[in-house]
């Protein structure tokens, strides 16, 4: 009897449209497509979440600036988010904008839902713009006043409005971390944030009068108040798989099995969020993927310093699998990771170009010359990849395709060990060398079959050609070489010297 598959889901946060897409959105969106590809390749029914956050002061205030409604402005912007998801290949099945009507509704019925645990109060705090979220006290003086993200200072902001009880819930949500039912990876993202609650989850504003913030969702039965944006934005993630109205359809789903977050917003994901869950009577996501940062050369990014990164000029220059390589395999799947041009043009032209690349061409030629492209039979020995399933499992997907690229060196070592143009050159005098020749061949293109079934999570387009040169037992050469050199920000070794 064939065994019913589960159905999973994976979510990845919901960017605001105010500003251009940058490589954390980027980043978010391809380990998401990596973690997707992996389970349907084994079978499993995939639903992956994306979607924009339209709601809030940053919204009003920029839509203002161009002389539009903000719901004219999101809609102008919304889709440089959408272009980006598409550019890095992600197979997101849900796309939710926190100003569609299903949303809207929905986030009203699970306001009126929690209103157990929803009282008014005077908020007095630290308020960032940038973030829109309010700091405590031992926060802003740890940065001596200025939110280090984006340099300016917190406002104080003293105003009446709705709290959710969140306190209410902290001993179940550290239950639920420290149990696994709700894991955060890493581990140590799990224990920084077990030490911020350490003295109990405080309550947190829901709400801000309509006053200070114009643009959101009305708090139902309350028209002087907007409801603040991170119960509208979390909401999201059961809204777009039918919560609450297709109880069929968000209960095949729900829990989500991974949550894609960047470690900036892990306290959001981890605190208010399973107290949302747990008001209104849902299971917690099975996991919180909490990725790092992206240093460039060493630095934060800053759009002042200007060492921002174009996903985009990368995939234009260097095309879709080199920047999911590097970004995949470079960039540590769980913690901060470094980009320069040097490092990313000597992962290209070494580990793509040379490595994988004249790999594949190399085989493929010996195949044609020797044998007219016939592909030999060969007992394929099945390479040992419990690490690699392994680190997959463990959402460490670097070290997943790091265990790829001993298979790939390997397979360079062994060609360059047998030498099979030495084998070549008995055919027709030496009646073992035609038998043996298209043995090791066979065993080179099976071995690279077996490399493209294990890259096509991280690198579809190239999983593809390999198994379009080798797969029909015939070699069918490829039009274009797969990683053509570029020497764009690296000097080019093959330059006559000055």
């Amino acid at each position: 009897m064939e065994q019913i598959q589960k159905k999973l889901y994976i979510t990845t946060a919901i960017p605001y449209v105010n500003g251009t897409p940058h490589i954390g959105n980027a980043l978010d969106y391809l380990l998401a497509d990596i973690w997707t590809r992996y389970q349907k390749q084994n079978g499993h029914e995939v639903r992956f979440q994306v979607g924009t956050d339209e709601h809030g002061n940053k919204i009003a205030v920029k839509a203002a600036e161009q002389g539009l409604t903000p719901k004219q402005y999101t809609d102008t912007t919304y889709v440089n988010f959408e272009k980006l998801m598409r550019k890095v290949g992600a197979e997101f099945t849900d796309f939710v904008r926190t100003t569609d009507d299903h949303h809207v509704a929905a986030v009203q019925h699970i306001w009126k839902q929690l209103e157990p645990y929803i009282y008014k109060g005077t908020y007095s705090g630290w308020y960032c713009m940038g973030h829109e979220a309010f700091f405590t006290d031992k926060e802003v003086q740890a940065t001596a006043g200025i939110c280090p993200d984006h340099q300016t200072p917190y406002q104080q902001v003293s105003e009446e409005n709705y709290f959710f009880k969140t306190s209410a819930f902290t001993d179940k949500i550290k239950a639920a971390i420290n149990s696994g039912e709700m894991q955060i990876v890493p581990e140590f993202r799990k224990n920084e944030f077990l030490e911020l609650i350490k003295d109990g989850l405080a309550d947190v504003s829901v709400s801000r009068p309509k006053k200070n913030l114009t643009w959101g969702i009305p708090v139902p039965g309350d028209d002087d108040q907007i409801m603040y944006v991170w119960l509208d934005a979390l909401a999201n993630y059961i809204t777009v798989i039918g919560y609450p109205d297709r109880p069929d359809e968000y209960k095949a789903f729900w829990p989500a099995d991974v949550e894609v977050i960047g470690k900036d917003i892990l306290r959001f994901h981890a605190g208010i969020w399973p107290a949302m869950l747990m008001g209104i009577g849902l299971q917690l996501p099975k996991k919180l993927l909490v990725h790092g940062f992206i240093n460039v050369g060493g630095a934060k990014i800053s759009k002042t310093v200007g060492n921002v990164i174009d996903p985009n000029e990368i995939i234009d220059t260097y095309g879709l699998d080199a920047f999911r390589y590097f970004f995949s395999r470079h960039i540590p799947t769980l913690d901060d990771g470094d980009f320069t041009w040097e490092k990313f043009e000597g992962a290209y032209n070494g580990e793509l170009g040379n490595d994988l690349g004249n790999l594949i061409s190399r085989v493929a030629g010996m195949i044609t010359r020797y044998q007219a492209g016939v592909i030999g039979q060969s007992e394929q020995t099945e390479h040992d990849m419990t690490l690699y399933h392994q680190a997959m499992d463990n959402l460490e997907f670097n070290k997943a395709i790091d265990e790829v690229w001993n298979m790939i060196r390997s397979l360079n070592q062994y060609i360059d060990s047998v030498k099979p143009w030495e084998i070549a050159k008995g055919l027709g005098k030496d009646p073992e060398a035609e038998p043996h020749l298209s043995e090791v061949l066979a065993h080179c293109a099976g071995a690279l079959v077996q490399i493209g079934d294990l890259l096509y999570p991280f690198l579809p387009t190239t999983a593809q050609a390999i198994h379009t040169t080798f797969e029909s037992g015939v070699v069918r050469s490829l039009e274009t070489v797969l990683f053509p050199k570029m020497y764009i920000h690296t000097a080019d070794p093959r330059a006559p010297k000055q």
